[in-house]
């Protein structure tokens, strides 16, 4: 096969007139010829990886994993990167979208000599070049994608969708980094990446980084075409104008060409980048700017075999993996795979030594200006934690346990106009959210800061500018997308979502998790901040907008995950999710799930308590049972002292007398519906000795083999007793708490109330009867454990499958709840106990 560079040599000095530079050119097409040659020697050979003797088949893999078409299109476009980088000093960091393209990156990677600083063993030499080759896809090496474990890399190869979104959050208050993300077309296909086109209607040149996205049409998925590459280039520019790029067209099969335009376009582009930042920066802005985009057009698998057993193949989906699949046991595919490997002209490209030639080397960026040692990929540089206020500052008055409503997200809010107003001079915080940050009452932030959109106001818009730092878009792909790459850089942040849609972005949600997990073994990559997820908008309080919105899918998906790095806190109300907001804003490489509602609800525990029950993770709420408290009295028979604590965690001492029954509980909802029915078992069922359980840290229930987070089975034996039965009330499906218990001794005395796909638009109590999980249902379950011999406790029963029947007839007659229901407050159960055995007459 022969160098097409070489056929191509009278136009490329024709060419390259505007700039001077054909010699330049030749050398830069030589090394891309020694970045092709070591993707495909990483695809297929173990041994012999210079071709010093003739290739044989026991050269060659016993299994040949790899990607092929993408490569060298990936390559490419790294070497101009290289070559732009040399001229310009720019800050680049390289995004690789399309597919398992990781062969071309760890080529250059090796060939720029960051990968053998972070991995001595893969040195610049010939053992280095066979460690090289031997390590990809194989056992006990890398994979076929670029990963956590790619030097420079914060996407992973493959996770097809989000590079775009990863690649404006990386963007944004990054105001020197120009992020170069290549976008496959098959990539293209998938929804959030044609959300992510919207990127310049948020993007602040005054402030921010750019993006550069190279979409790279070579026209074929895997087995087929792909629906831009069978578009004119018109009707591509058109798409990309639409969205406010700027895009050229880069095209051809001869590389000699191919490498003269992309050269003029590439500086042409970040010509405009420049002049886009700095008119932005001394003058402001007057609208979205149109950043430049390049859309490159060349062929599937380029350089590759041109026909396989008499089959087309460069140019084509045959391209996409390993083109030549029999190499082992055909000495045909052998010989043509060495004629292949050959023209590349190896001998050329390196010397005896294995080095790269001294003339190529040079073409590479030098120190941290190479893109795999670009320090924004490995997380940033200062780490430095965010300015947060005393808790104090936003922390309810609670009163008396129970017996005042607040919206409880509310304060949050008021904690995150404060990050903003401190971070303002060190922009390093943003909330992002679907077009919800006042629904989910946060609003707060509005008092420091706008919404961002670079199109100018209009008459009526409410808090919107180009210099906004909220970032709502309707996508939650977009906003955690965004939020990923913001964190992977070194930054923090909240994505805020209505509870059941937060599974359109579940996929990304596992990535995260997986990437997170990886990235703790290598010490090279810095810790990033956690990537906060807040759900709210739940289920229990979606009664209004209805079956599609109610779904706490999520919980399920995260509590699957590695125990190393994600967490799920339910906090019960807003003092308790003040402190969860501040650990994990101050945390480090964790996915952390927060999921409270946004609606009014009872308030329970004052800042001191909420910061124990926090940090414990779960905790007997002595106020709400009647069980005996150590040095005080219960909350039934009266005030606690001073000296004594409502809550008692699992490392403190607890009551000595054992309860008959515990009322356990995770979530706000779940915890109001329990306290009401620890409050009628006590009332009506005075010798019953009732244990209240609040959890919200959902990893301390598994043993602590399994997270570290759970509970040493003494300390769980504190709370939940050794064998008393457990009555729980949980946020989410029953069969995730019953999945947390397992490797727990006797966990068949756990009964789980939560939800379990029964909804509508309803009123909000009707929500927990139809799941049953209402007061009346956990009060049945409890005297159904508790067994007979308690006065009352028949009488008690008969009256909740009454007031279920109530219920029933009354939301249907009145279209709300019963007054004994929505006015209900917490107070002592002993309170009035000779009088009406009804509900509590607040």
């Amino acid at each position: 096969m022969m160098n097409r560079f070489d056929r191509a040599t009278p136009q490329v000095h024709e060419v390259n007139a505007l700039t001077g530079d054909a010699e330049g050119l030749e050398l830069l097409n030589r090394y891309w010829d020694a970045a092709n040659y070591l993707t495909v020697a990483q695809i297929y050979l173990q041994e012999n990886v210079l071709l010093r003797v003739p290739l044989a088949a026991e050269h060659i893999k016993p299994r040949l994993l790899g990607h092929w078409g993408t490569s060298p299109g990936l390559s490419l476009i790294y070497v101009h990167l290289n070559r732009l980088i040399r001229r310009s000093g720019a800050q680049v960091l390289f995004v690789a979208g399309p597919g398992h393209g990781g062969p071309a990156v760890i080529a250059n990677l090796y060939l720029e000599g960051t990968y053998s600083e972070i991995y001595p063993d893969v040195s610049r030499d010939l053992a280095g070049l066979r460690n090289l080759v031997r390590q990809f896809s194989t056992p006990g090496g890398i994979p076929s994608h670029v990963g956590p474990a790619t030097p420079g890399s914060i996407h992973e190869g493959g996770e097809l969708g989000y590079s775009l979104a990863h690649a404006t959050g990386a963007a944004m208050d990054n105001p020197e980094l120009i992020v170069a993300c290549v976008i496959g077309d098959g990539e293209a296909e998938t929804g959030p990446l044609a959300g992510a086109w919207k990127a310049p209607a948020f993007l602040n040149p005054g402030r921010d980084g750019a993006v550069l996205p190279i979409l790279h049409l070579n026209g074929y998925k895997i087995s087929g075409p792909t629906v831009l590459g069978r578009q004119s280039d018109e009707q591509v520019v058109s798409l990309l104008r639409a969205h406010g790029w700027d895009p050229v067209v880069v095209a051809g099969d001869d590389p000699a060409l191919v490498h003269a335009d992309l050269d003029r376009e590439l500086g042409n582009a970040h010509a405009r980048i420049i002049r886009i930042q700095e008119q932005a920066r001394q003058n402001g802005t007057d609208g979205p700017s149109r950043w430049p985009a390049i859309i490159l057009r060349t062929p599937k698998g380029w350089t590759g075999p041109d026909f396989v057993d008499g089959v087309p193949v460069e140019g084509t989906f045959r391209s996409h993996q390993v083109p030549l699949g029999g190499v082992r046991e055909k000495p045909a595919h052998l010989s043509q795979l060495e004629t292949w490997l050959r023209s590349y002209k190896p001998e050329t490209l390196f010397d005896a030594d294995g080095r790269l030639v001294p003339e190529l080397a040079a073409l590479a960026p030098k120190g941290n200006l190479r893109m795999g040692a670009n320090h924004w990929a490995h997380g940033g540089t200062t780490m430095d934690p965010l300015p947060l206020r005393p808790l104090e500052n936003y922390a309810l008055d609670v009163g008396t346990p129970g017996s005042t409503k607040h919206e409880t997200t509310m304060p949050l809010g008021q904690m995150f106009r404060d990050i903003y107003t401190d971070t303002a001079r060190d922009p390093r915080f943003r909330l992002f959210s679907p077009d919800e940050t006042n629904s989910n009452r946060l609003g707060a932030v509005f008092e420091v800061t706008d919404r961002c959109l670079m199109t100018p106001a209009r008459d009526g818009d409410d808090h919107l500018s180009p210099d906004g730092r909220v970032m709502e878009v309707l996508s939650e792909h977009l906003c955690q997308g965004w939020l990923e790459g913001y964190v992977l850089t070194g930054r923090h942040g909240f994505f805020a979502t209505y509870e059941a849609f937060a599974m359109v972005g579940a996929s990304m949600t596992v990535q995260h998790a997986k990437w997170l997990q990886h990235s703790r073994d290598l010490r090279w990559r810095q810790p990033v901040p956690s990537l906060n997820i807040l759900l709210t908008s739940t289920c229990w309080r979606n009664d209004h907008n209805g079956f599609s919105h109610q779904g706490p899918g999520l919980i399920d998906t995260v509590l699957s995950l590695s125990g190393l790095v994600v967490r799920v806190y339910l906090p019960p109300d807003s003092n308790t999710l003040l402190a969860v907001a501040e650990h994990v804003l101050l945390g480090m490489n964790h996915l952390n799930l927060v999921v409270v509602d946004k609606q009014a609800h009872p308030q329970y525990l004052n800042i001191q308590d909420a910061r124990r029950h926090a940090a414990a993770g779960a905790s007997i709420w002595h106020w709400a049972g009647n069980d005996d408290v150590p040095g005080g009295r219960s909350a039934s028979g009266g005030a606690f002292s001073d000296t004594v604590s409502s809550i008692t965690t699992a490392d403190e001492p607890v009551p000595a007398t054992e309860p008959d029954i515990v009322m356990a509980c995770a979530g706000d909802v779940p915890t109001e519906e329990t306290l009401a029915a620890a409050w009628l078992l006590q009332r009506h069922v005075p010798d019953l000795r009732v244990r209240v359980v609040n959890v919200m840290d959902a990893f301390v229930i598994p043993p602590r083999d399994a997270h570290p987070h759970g509970l040493t089975d003494v300390n769980f034996e504190r709370l939940f007793t050794s064998d008393r039965e457990v009555v729980v009330a949980w946020h989410g499906y029953a069969r995730a708490f019953h999945q947390l218990l397992h490797g727990r001794r006797h966990p068949g005395r756990f009964h789980v109330r939560g939800y379990n796909e029964q909804g509508t638009t309803t009123t909000p109590f009707d929500m927990v009867v139809l799941n049953r999980m209402s007061r009346y249902h956990l009060v049945l379950e409890a005297l159904n454990r508790v067994g007979g011999g308690f006065e009352g406790a028949p009488e008690l029963a008969e009256h909740c499958r009454a007031m279920l029947a109530k219920h029933a007839a009354h939301i249907r007659l009145y279209l709300e709840d019963m007054p004994e229901i929505r006015d209900w407050v917490w107070s002592s159960p002993r309170a009035g106990r000779n009088s009406s055995r009804g509900e509590n007459p607040s």
